[in-house]
């Protein structure tokens, strides 16, 4: 009796020793006797105990971040820039199989081709089309990484750092060019107010123009509160008045 239960306490263990919970988002790699066996899906699994060994393989999007690199650009413009790396484990057999740490890898072979595509390219294509630039290193990345069940879905350029003499240069580049729109937009200005005047001063030579512009000064006087109101006549009014009387 004893014996029996002894046996049936060693067999529990056995059972629970072998048991293994994959979630929905992991998948376990079995080796058995150190030969690849198959990929165990998600859900409570049992493995012989000793004889199987798992390796557990996230699937879901990590993010590797690429260290700064210190890369010369094709038109010789020294720059340090870091990207980070996203990807996901489409083969778990592969990643484990083909590859000995698939994440170190991804980080060291994404910083060997920064380094080459930064190479490749000039420094106004780097600082204004960051998207091309990490699109290309994504595709060398991606196309390496598919050998190791690997799929890259997106690089990203996270900042690019220039020679303190190049960062000078630039913003004495940029306030020319804000002084330059400055002084455009002044002068665009100046011509239209010139204009106005020049319209302004063809409309008073009209003698009707000058008697608008008369009665609407008479207007303003007569509405300030003022003892006296000084009209002034026009001078070809007397003259008209001495002809008559000739």
């Amino acid at each position: 009796m004893a014996l029996s239960y002894i046996l049936t306490i060693i067999i529990l263990v056995f059972l629970l020793v072998g048991l293994r919970l994959v979630y929905q988002y992991q998948r376990l790699v079995r080796f058995r006797l150190g030969k690849y066996k198959d990929v165990l899906e998600p859900g409570l699994r049992w493995v012989i105990p000793f004889v199987d060994h798992t390796e557990k393989i996230d699937l879901r999007v990590v993010s590797a971040d690429v260290q700064p690199q210190e890369s010369m650009t094709k038109d010789n413009v020294p720059l340090k820039v870091d990207a980070v790396v996203f990807f996901k484990v489409l083969h778990p057999d592969k990643a484990i199989i083909e590859i000995e740490d698939y994440y170190t890898a991804i980080s060291q072979f994404s910083r060997a081709a920064l380094r080459d595509v930064v190479g490749k390219e000039d420094l106004d294509t780097i600082l204004s089309n960051r998207e091309k630039v990490a699109e290309e290193i994504r595709r060398i990345v991606d196309k390496s990484a598919d050998q190791w069940g690997i799929d890259v879905v997106e690089v990203k350029i996270q900042q690019v750092e220039l020679p303190e003499s190049m960062k000078r240069s630039m913003a004495g580049q940029a306030e020319a060019e804000r002084e330059r729109r400055a002084t455009i937009i002044k002068s665009e200005g100046e011509v239209i107010a010139a204009k106005n005047l020049e319209k302004a001063a063809q409309t008073l030579k009209s003698p009707g123009a000058l008697q608008l512009r008369t009665l609407t000064t008479l207007r303003d006087i007569a509405s300030e509160p003022s003892q006296k109101i000084i009209i002034p006549i026009p001078t070809d009014l007397f003259d008209k008045i001495a002809g008559k009387r000739k």
